[in-house]
């Protein structure tokens, strides 16, 4: 029986017998596959969240150059995804253009199975080590916050609510029963100070489903905290009015939060409309981004989108796209909301300590 943990594989390939081929080799070795005969198919099957794609290069309707393209400009929760090439062509021309536009390998027909599967299995375990190293990042930040009120005094405390204060970011620590600890001033200009609905904190101006995901989401992560168990949701909230929409990050300290008095969810709310002052040096060192990414993960926080931070910086959208898929790599995230959410919940560690 197919383990279901196994990596999922998405093989395009617009060959029948040769993606038969390769499909059973990859069954036999015991990965998961999903298979696309043209890279149309292919992008209908990315919602399936593939592990690895293996994409030949010359398909009808949509060829690899072009896939590889959307999926890197378009599928940002892809980002830490391996993409490599099955290609009969061996122009160096050919290589440097998948490169460029972020492939990660090629493989040369007729294919090597022994060598496709070294190929698979390095990819994979290349992935699993960053992001080891973000978990530990993470984790790190999570500790920051939990110490919030362990470890500083009461005028410490109110000292860094001040700090909080000066932040576009709405941040509020929530008690082991959902009651709000500290609520900075931009969570006060979003309403969360509504009355809270079954002991959850409320927001004022969200869709009813959005204000049902939120809930949720709290309750979730409030159960999790008892447990002394880590979880973190990301969430889009729909705002009525023609607003943008408010992204949320919430996650459970794991402290089992003994008391009323101890912070026992962190609660953060992003408006896109706000823009956002993050020490870029500071970034760089909490989450070991380079200059360049810093600068992009800036941007993106202060709501700006990938074309215009290209024409910002003067380089390609393509260049863009790199970086932000090394973001993904170095923040352990798969999607820009999370992302984002990660980049500022460090901001506020760092306002912290401060």
């Amino acid at each position: 029986m197919l383990n279901e943990r196994a990596p999922l594989v998405l093989c395009a390939e617009d060959h029948e017998e040769l993606r038969r081929d390769l499909c059973d080799e990859l069954r036999e070795a015991g990965y998961r596959v999903v298979e696309a005969s043209d890279g149309e198919e292919a992008l209908a099957h990315l919602k399936a969240m593939p592990d690895v794609i293996l994409c030949d290069i010359t398909m009808p309707r949509l060829n690899g150059y072009a896939l590889l393209e959307q999926v890197r400009n378009g599928f940002p929760e892809l980002a830490d995804t391996p993409f490599i090439f099955l290609t009969a062509l061996s122009d160096r021309f050919d290589i440097i253009e998948g490169k460029r536009l972020g492939a990660d390998d090629y493989l040369v027909k007729p294919i090597d199975y022994d060598l496709l599967l070294a190929t698979l299995e390095a990819r994979l375990r290349q992935v699993s080590r960053m992001r080891d190293k973000s978990t530990r990042e993470l984790d790190h930040l999570r500790q920051g916050i939990h110490h919030l009120r362990s470890e500083i005094s009461e005028h410490a405390f109110a000292a860094a609510k001040s700090a909080l204060d000066l932040m576009a970011a709405g941040v509020v620590l929530l008690d082991n029963r959902g009651q709000p600890l500290l609520i900075n001033r931009a969570a006060l200009r979003l309403n969360l100070d509504k009355p809270p609905l079954n002991g959850v904190p409320s927001l004022e101006g969200i869709s009813d489903t959005s204000s049902q995901q939120l809930h949720q989401a709290v309750r979730r992560n409030l159960v999790a905290n008892r447990l002394s168990a880590e979880s973190t949701d990301c969430l889009r909230l729909s705002r009525l009015g023609g607003h943008s929409d408010l992204m949320l990050f919430i996650c459970s300290l794991a402290n089992g939060a003994p008391n009323a008095d101890s912070p026992a969810v962190a609660v953060m709310l992003i408006d896109p409309n706000q823009r956002v002052q993050l020490p870029e040096p500071l970034l760089a060192e909490l989450f070991g981004f380079t200059p360049t990414e810093a600068t992009i993960a800036t941007h993106l926080a202060e709501g700006q989108r990938k074309e215009d931070i290209a024409e910002l910086l003067g380089v390609s959208a393509t260049t863009v796209a790199f970086h932000l898929r090394n973001l993904f790599q170095k923040t352990d995230t798969r999607r820009q909301a999370e992302l984002i959410a990660v980049i500022l919940a460090g901001s506020m560690s760092l306002s912290i300590q401060s």
